[in-house]
This record gives C-alpha cells, structure tokens and sequence, in this order.
C-alpha cells in the first residue's frame, strides 16, 4: 500500500467567474501533519473542502487512500466516511448530548451498535480530556470545549485523515491552546492530518510540511523550517512579517 493517503493534482475551482484554486498540486503522507497557510481569499479552505467533496472541483484528481474521489462513478458518502472534518463552527446538534452527538453518526452510517458506539466516544472523550461533560449539552459547554467534541466526533468515526478547517479561529485566545493540544497529541499519535491555521508556533512545531498559498496557487511548500523560519519567496516574506509582527496588522 502506498504511503500517500492524499493526493491532489492540478486541482481547479471557481466560483462562476472567480478562479479560487489554479491548477493544486499535493501530497500527504501516512502519519505526516501538513499545515496550509495564507492570506483570506488565498482558497485555504476551499482546497480543504475539495479534499471531502464539499466543492466539486472543475478540474483535477483527487485521491484519498487509494480511491479517487473525484471519479464521477466514486461512492462519495463510502470515502467520506474514511475522512474526518473539523470545521471552524464546531457544527454540534444542539438538542443532543456530548455522548450522543458522538455515536449519532456512528450508528446511522458505519451501523454500529449501541454499546459499541458508546465505548468508542467514551474513548475518544477521554482522548480530548471530557470525560466528565458526556451528559451536558453543547450550549452547556465553552467554544474550546466544543470543538475538542467535534474533534472527538471526527476521530470515532475512524478516518484515514483528519482535516481541520481553521479549528481555532472562533475561540476566545485562552482557549485556544486546549485545542492545539490535543491535535499535537494526534499527530503524536501517528495521526495523518491536514491543517488550515493561522497557528504559526503550532505549524512550525508539529507540521512536517507547510504549504503558503496566495491567489489559488501554492507559492512556496516545505519543511516548516524553511517556509516559516526561512521563506524564499517575497510574498511568503511579507505574509508572515504581518502574521508574526504584532504592530503590524494582519492581512488574513
């Protein structure tokens, strides 16, 4: 089996007239965390969502573990399901409980059992530390809370990889490192994971590669070492000089 769990080749995406993604290239591997960074607009997010079929692509392949998704004859709701989304809204039903929210979707689309379900979420909530908040409500618990939920929902459905949308950027900043935590505990783990941030310290310290994208093109990509603590290119440059330098104002 190839170590390549995704791959995207000459991905194009618009919206009617507005060209958001030019023609991606990518690759992750088993195990690797690839951090996407960039300004607003730069189709960070769009990319994400093409990678699960939330956008249809124009143009391009896309292939998760083995399987091209963007095959017009691909059981999209059977790949999906091998894909975990972490979006930035933590998309949590309200009406029901932590625990429940958690073994929803596996009883109704892997076709679990009650019991089984159950002791999966239970796992995967002692995972991200909420043990104790299974019988509280959503709007019982804070935005750090909730997301570290929809992270736990995502991981008991078992994906090959995990996709994360932005997952801090509607927490207030304290808590935000709670979150970071626990997806510094999965790529520990061995988990594969494709990251959209504006989390600079976290990409440079866990990602093994990062990807800076501007106006739908992928301008520069490597090792966080580099990209981050090195950039060669001058837009690169004068992105991260506004990310990391905080009197100036930043453009994303």
């Amino acid at each position: 089996m190839s170590d390549v769990i995704v791959e995207v080749s000459g991905l194009h995406k618009a919206f009617g007239p507005l060209e958001v993604l030019k023609g991606i290239d990518l690759q992750v591997e088993r195990g690797q965390v690839v951090c996407i960074i960039g300004p607003s607009g730069s189709g960070k997010s769009t990319l994400l969502r093409c990678v699960n079929l939330l956008e249809e692509p124009q143009k391009g392949k896309i292939v998760v573990n083995g399987n091209e998704i963007t095959d017009e004859d691909v059981d999209i709701d059977g790949a999906r399901r091998k894909i975990g989304m972490v979006f930035q809204g933590f998309n949590l039903f309200a009406h029901l409980t932590v625990l429940d929210n958690l073994t929803v979707a596996q009883r109704k689309v892997l076709k679990r059992g009650k019991e089984e379900a159950q002791r999966i979420a239970r796992e995967n909530l002692e995972k991200v530390g909420l043990s104790e908040k299974e019988t509280s409500l959503p709007g019982q618990l804070s935005g750090g809370q909730q997301q570290r939920v929809a992270i736990a929902r995502a991981l008991s459905m078992n994906p090959d990889v995990m996709l994360f949308d932005e997952p801090t950027s509607a927490l207030d900043p304290e808590l935000v490192g709670d979150v970071l935590a626990v997806m510094r505990q999965l790529a520990e783990e061995g988990m594969t994971m494709l990251v959209v941030t504006h989390e600079m310290q976290f990409a440079r310290e866990v990602a093994d590669s990062v990807l800076f994208m501007d106006g739908g093109v992928v301008v520069e990509q490597g090792p966080p070492s580099q990209v981050i603590g090195d950039p060669q290119h001058d837009r690169t440059k004068s992105f991260l000089n506004r990310v990391l330098n905080p009197t100036h104002s930043i453009d994303d």
